[in-house]
């Protein structure tokens, strides 16, 4: 079986980068929900809408300090013939009212607090004059005001059942705000899913070795880490796996009983050390495809076994992270409910020729700049599937389509934002 297995991964069925999308999306499941302390809501999903369980907000409440009053009692005040209102309570805020604010008397207020219910109005403290007489408090006013000045109304900002959140939305910092103003403490955010990463080859060290010649660091383990996160999924690092296919397929099968989600780096191609390019072909596993018509990574390979998905990607680091954001990305984010899982697309104008010709979809990395009221894409000066150091200056994958020309500077095309990437003006 292992000599049939070795000489298929050589036949390849080749599908596009939307067809290898929908086939694994289609295996997408939404999944279950859980509660979190609003403390470590941050960057989790919505698994479904919140509305607010009460309005806000919930009491009329003063806008300034100042006094509340009955903005009848202002009429005819002037420069001339300020009028004269008697001060009869203070209100602190996060106090109440103690006495009724009849016609021809105030109250002293501060901002946020509860308006009495008698007052339709409050006068600021910079328009009034303070003065005492017989041992009593008043002020003198020299204008007019007009009722519900300086007044926040009940529901002026959302009212009872008002939708405050949709599922699907990511938890930021304004969001906790608005949570924690309606005391939503515990918060229904989608279950991460776990995701095993492990990759495979001989001739990798743990990033803590020191070099040797021949060998490399397991790198990729970490750079697909942190794409998942971002993605919204909680990755575990396994150890590598050497190129034994009795190995690799105990070890992934060990994964796949654990775990939501397996990735693989490495081990894709058709040399005869590419052990899951072999695995993938096995009748246990469901092999949704091994070609995609893209550069880099046309060996991306994703599979399903019991109704898992097994993402196997390229070991060159290029391949490898172009792989995780066209493919794993969007599936774990369609898994957490997210509207618009997959990378915004913008159009741009090629800020310098792209030379290279190709029969397929290049997503070349590049940086994204913003010049003269227009959006310019330029891209990297090594973006071979081989090179990893662009990776941490990219912003955008530029895409590329078929061509036998190159594409000239001044040219529109696609670009993918990618997470955290920075536009810059020039």
């Amino acid at each position: 079986m292992t000599n049939k297995l070795s000489v298929d991964k050589f036949r390849r069925n080749i599908v596009s980068v939307p067809e290898a999308q929908a086939k694994i999306l289609a295996y997408a499941q939404q999944g279950e929900m859980e509660l979190v302390p609003i403390t470590e809501a941050k960057d989790r999903i919505l698994a479904r809408d919140v509305t607010a369980p009460h309005p806000f907000p919930h009491f009329r409440r003063s806008g300034m300090d100042g006094y509340a009053l009955h903005s009848s009692d202002t009429r005819g005040g002037n420069n001339d013939q300020p009028v004269q209102l008697e001060v009869v309570d203070d209100i602190p805020c996060g106090s109440l009212p103690t006495a009724s604010v009849k016609r021809g008397t105030v109250s002293r207020i501060m901002t946020g607090a509860k308006v009495p219910d008698e007052a339709d109005a409050v006068m600021m403290l910079e328009m009034t004059e303070p003065f005492e007489r017989e041992g009593k408090r008043y002020i003198r006013i020299k204008r007019e005001i007009e009722p519900g000045n300086n007044i926040t109304p009940v529901g002026h900002e959302l009212t009872e059942g008002e939708l405050i959140m949709e599922k699907g939305r990511r938890i930021g910092t304004g969001e906790i705000s608005v949570l924690a103003t309606f005391g939503i403490h515990q918060v229904p955010v989608a279950k991460k899913p776990q995701v095993a990463i492990f990759s495979t080859g001989s001739e990798l060290l743990h990033i803590e070795d020191p070099l040797q010649d021949g060998r490399i660091r397991n790198s990729n383990t970490y750079m697909l880490a942190s794409q998942i996160r971002e993605a919204g999924g909680e990755p575990h690092l396994l150890e590598a796996i050497e190129d034994d296919l009795d190995k690799a397929r105990h070890r992934v099968e060990a994964a796949f009983a654990e775990y939501d989600i397996v990735i693989t780096t490495g081990g894709v191609s058709v040399g005869d050390y590419d052990i899951m390019a072999d695995l993938v072909r096995e009748p246990s596993t469901e092999m949704l495809f091994n070609k995609v018509s893209m550069r880099p990574g046309s060996v991306t390979t994703a599979a399903v076994k019991e109704g898992k998905l097994l993402f196997a990607l390229s070991g060159n680091p290029g391949a490898c992270f172009v792989g995780c954001e066209l493919f794993v990305r969007p599936f774990i984010g369609t898994v957490l409910g997210i509207p618009e899982p997959f990378l915004p697309r913008y159009r741009a104008v090629l800020g310098t020729t792209y030379h290279k010709v190709n029969n397929f979809t290049r997503f070349v990395r590049g940086s994204l700049t913003f010049e003269d009221g227009r959006l310019v894409a330029y891209p990297a000066a090594l973006d071979e599937s081989s090179v990893m150091v662009t990776i941490k200056d990219s912003d955008v994958l530029i895409v590329v389509p078929p061509t036998n020309k190159g594409v000239e500077a001044g040219e529109l095309v696609d670009v993918l934002l990618l997470p955290g990437g920075k536009l810059t003006s020039k």
